[in-house]
């Protein structure tokens, strides 16, 4: 994918699709969103971003951004292209470029910091140093990969054991790999197979598992099935997998993850857990989701399976509705996500990749992104 073409998507200003009620509210709840990254970067300052109290709107922030400073960087992008303000785009490259420390880290999570953090750079104006880090990225993670396993390790940059297959690996990773050549397609789609097979042997999926000394894998107790960004991730993960490989077999793959979403009675809004009716909700899942959907509508439509493409569009336009009119806290971001509710931390917050996105589904809704921009 060239970084011309990268900009011409990001710049396309056709709308996608309109709720029944007209698209006021998705222009609002944009406009909101916007505020409240304002109000956070002035909080923040050189720091990133991680979770808020929904109360008082306080963010908990990192110096080096964690595994989640790319949706920072890329919600400033995000504005950007929408504000089409020099200040804007000056203050999403210097956060991009704060970035680099994790380069040289041992983590898969390098594909949401790194693949989320620099491909809405690239437009007018764009020096190229966003894609020069993506590369660096990329190459980094090709080195990584484990073809006796058949992915890029989980990793041991955030502690624990280092040959983990994880749902929330997958997305951002496979874009970043396929964009490095033969090479990085075949590890980008090794990846994505590895992680679905795994997941998908249990119902509900279970979203982690350790390699064995034998070669094979065993069950993580943590995160558990029924948690509520598994099938998000995978989700997103596969439809990119269709953008960016091409491979016609991830279509029963997709399918096989939204058919159950598009059932009678299936929540917007997920619990943290499914099967814990107590427990806090997951905003963040619900964005996650919508924006998954929207690319896969996308898709459909590509091929020209429009008649295919409308309940997932549906659904996300009702995601993305029932986010901005009941979820939105008065400053403009997106509360009831829940960080880790197996430790208790930041049960019912609002999260920077809830923000990331939100903004981004109603980017795509109301026509200022193509899907596959991000």
């Amino acid at each position: 994918m060239t970084e011309e073409a990268m900009g011409q998507r990001t710049m396309r200003r056709e709308p996608v699709a309109e709720e029944p009620d007209g698209p006021r509210w998705a222009e609002d709840a944009l406009a909101a969103v916007w505020r409240r990254t304002r109000e956070t970067e002035a909080q923040v300052g050189t720091r990133f971003p991680l979770y808020a109290d929904p109360g008082t709107g306080v963010w908990r922030s990192t110096s080096k951004g964690s595994w989640t400073g790319g949706f920072w960087a890329g919600l400033l992008w995000l504005r950007a292209l929408d504000s089409g303000a020099e200040r804007d785009r000056q203050a999403a490259a210097v956060c991009t470029g704060r970035l680099a420390h994790w380069v040289g880290q041992d983590t898969a999570t390098r594909g949401l910091i790194f693949w989320y953090g620099t491909a809405l750079a690239a437009g007018p104006g764009d020096d190229g140093a966003a894609a020069q880090l993506r590369d660096r990225a990329a190459r980094a993670c090709l080195a990584a990969y484990d073809a006796e396993r058949g992915l890029v390790p989980w990793g041991d940059a955030f502690g624990g054991p280092r040959l983990v297959a994880r749902a929330d690996a997958v997305p951002g990773l496979v874009p970043l790999l396929a964009g490095r050549g033969p090479d990085g397609a075949d590890a980008a789609s090794a990846q994505l197979t590895r992680q679905l097979t795994l997941s998908l042997s249990e119902h509900p999926p279970r979203p982690a598992w350790r390699a064995a000394p034998d070669g094979t894998w065993n069950a993580c107790s943590e995160p558990a099935p029924g948690w509520s960004r598994t099938v998000p991730w995978l989700l997103l993960g596969v439809v990119d997998g269709l953008h960016c490989l091409g491979q016609q077999g991830l279509w029963e793959a997709a399918e096989g993850l939204v058919a159950p979403r598009l059932g009678a009675g299936v929540p917007l809004v997920p619990r943290a857990y499914d099967g814990r009716p107590d427990g806090p909700m997951d905003t963040s899942a619900a964005a996650i989701e919508a924006v998954a959907l929207l690319k896969l509508a996308a898709l459909l439509r590509a091929v020209g399976r429009e008649e295919e493409a409308g309940p997932p569009g549906r659904r996300a336009r009702r995601i993305l509705h029932r986010l901005s009119t009941a979820h939105l806290s008065a400053n403009g971001g997106l509360t009831a996500s829940c960080y880790d509710a197996d430790r208790g931390l930041a049960p019912c917050h609002e999260l920077i990749w809830g923000d990331f996105f939100l903004a981004a589904g109603l980017a795509m809704l109301t026509g200022r992104t193509d899907p596959f921009a991000t």
